[in-house]
């Protein structure tokens, strides 16, 4: 049987502790901030008319300020993801 070389063995090993760790991005928002955040884009969501759920459909998107939101149809109504970089929120809607 023949092991592997030192360089291979060492590099795997900087691969895999090149993959351990955060991006180095934290929040320092309280809980109050995400609640008002969450509230402050749901608003916008429910009175943008491109984010109405269209007939038919199980999934939509659409923008809302600088959040890219999707929604999707559950059985407890529409489920509601919206992204910026570094930032995110959900919410659930009843129809």
């Amino acid at each position: 049987m023949r092991f592997p070389s030192p360089i291979v063995l060492a590099a795997v090993a900087l691969a895999l502790l090149a993959g351990c760790g955060d991006s180095g991005q934290t929040s320092t928002s309280t809980p109050a901030q995400t609640g008002s955040t969450t509230r402050t884009v749901r608003a916008a969501w429910e009175r943008t008319p491109d984010c109405k759920h269209p007939p038919g459909a199980s999934r939509w998107g659409c923008s809302v300020g600088g959040y890219r939101c999707q929604g999707v149809v559950t059985d407890r109504g529409w489920s509601v993801s919206c992204a910026k970089p570094g930032r995110s929120v959900a919410f659930t809607v009843r129809p």
